[in-house]
């Protein structure tokens, strides 16, 4: 890899305009990542596609990336748990087809469609709660967050009173501004939940998914490993319910800073898929995503990327790459042609749980646009803070005035 890497910034400061930085840069460019670990980043639609859909390229750093193997990443490494289990992100090849045969049995079409009257009830619920309570509320942690996470809990048979414990240990995962001290102590923290879950439904098992890749770890034990399960579960939680908090935490600011385009909503010309795949392609809930490794030499725009080379790829680059949305690429348009966007990824790993990310958006942005129609931003948007990550894209907070007279 080439000198003069970018350092990601740690804290996502400005992803975008980083993003920016970037493609100035060149469509593939280095970067180097916390603790000095370098990679190649890729930010162009057509760049992307390609390398997502090759299969030269590998997610099992056990067998392709060359700094894993040689021993150069240590265990305390704090993006470790995104590159260093045992689960479907990070498999290739036979083994990632044999986890994500056995997972996709849990997000069908028709389970999907059976959970939809229990998201109507929750966000029914959500929003009863924000009518009864202050008029100046955090639509961040009482809207965008308990929906997502009662979904999972109940997919997964989560009690009670391990829900606090796990989203403090998710929001652990994605902060790339933690120590490896920090690191050690969340994952210790993580698997000591996940567990005490696995324990529990191996007692009283239940109709959930934990349940369900229990039985099938123990029917054929050659089917699900005892350290495949526990971090499978680590990743379908995690990321069923910390992307679409970042989905709907950017629809509604998108829909808050841009009276026009909700006008065109709440008038029904533009509905509200529109606007779930515009903001997906114009704030991407997950930015960075590492980390992918080259199998064998292969050329990327006219890079060599060598054999064992990891790559990080830029999703929020990619949803406002001019080469493919043009001069208008960073402007939240729901009247645009093609509102394409990767934010749910593609090829072999692109993610199962899309179609529920998109029911529980539709159903919470319906419900709360409609029971609040003057909603408004509490604070000026520019005083909005993103999460301290340079993987997930979210604020820390979004404060909003539900009857803005009130104030």
């Amino acid at each position: 890899m080439t000198s003069g890497s970018h350092v990601l910034d740690p804290t996502g400061s400005d992803i975008h305009a980083e993003a920016a930085l970037l493609r100035a840069r060149g469509s593939v460019t280095p970067v180097e990542l916390p603790g000095g670990v370098t990679a190649w980043s890729v930010g162009r639609v057509d760049l992307i596609r390609q390398l997502l859909a090759d299969p030269r390229v590998s997610k099992d750093p056990s067998q392709h990336w060359r700094a894993w193997k040689n021993g150069d990443i240590p265990e305390d490494w704090p993006l470790n748990i995104w590159v260093g289990v045992n689960d479907m992100f990070n498999a290739y090849g036979p083994d990632h087809r044999r986890l994500r045969s056995l997972v996709s049995k849990a997000f069908t079409a028709r389970r999907v469609a059976a959970l939809r009257p229990r998201v109507d009830r929750m966000v029914a619920d959500l929003v009863d709660g924000l009518a009864a309570g202050p008029n100046v509320v955090d639509l961040r942690a009482e809207f965008a967050y308990p929906l997502p996470i009662e979904v999972i809990c109940l997919l997964f048979g989560i009690p009670d009173d391990a829900r606090a414990g796990l989203r403090k240990s998710v929001d652990g995962i994605v902060d790339t501004t933690t120590t490896p001290e920090q690191f050690l102590e969340n994952q210790h923290r993580v698997y000591e939940i996940l567990n005490g879950l696995i324990a529990a439904k191996r007692a009283e098992p239940g109709d959930d998914l934990t349940s369900g890749l229990i039985a099938a770890r123990e029917e054929d034990g050659a089917t699900l490993t005892e350290d495949e399960l526990v971090n499978t579960l680590l990743l379908l939680i995690a990321a069923g319910f910390e992307t679409t908090v970042n989905l709907l935490d950017h629809a509604i600011t998108a829909l808050l800073t841009h009276p026009d385009q909700r006008r065109l909503v709440v008038s029904g010309e533009r509905t509200w898929h529109d606007v779930i795949d515009e903001t997906l392609r114009w704030q991407a809930p997950v930015a960075n995503l590492p980390l992918r490794y080259a199998v064998e030499d292969i050329t990327v725009d006219g890079v060599d990327i060598r054999q064992g080379d990891a790559i990080i790829v830029n999703y929020a680059a990619a949803g406002r790459d001019p080469a493919h949305h043009g001069a208008t690429a960073d402007e939240f348009d729901l009247t645009r042609a093609d509102k394409s966007h990767l934010a749910f990824g593609h090829g072999v790993h692109y993610c199962l749980g899309a179609p529920l990310a998109r029911v529980e958006a539709e159903v919470a942005l319906r419900a709360l646009f409609g029971r609040f129609p003057d909603l408004a931003l509490a604070v000026p948007a520019d005083e909005l803070r993103p999460v301290q990550s340079f993987i997930t894209n979210g604020h820390l907070s979004l404060p909003v005035a539900l009857t803005p007279e009130r104030l």
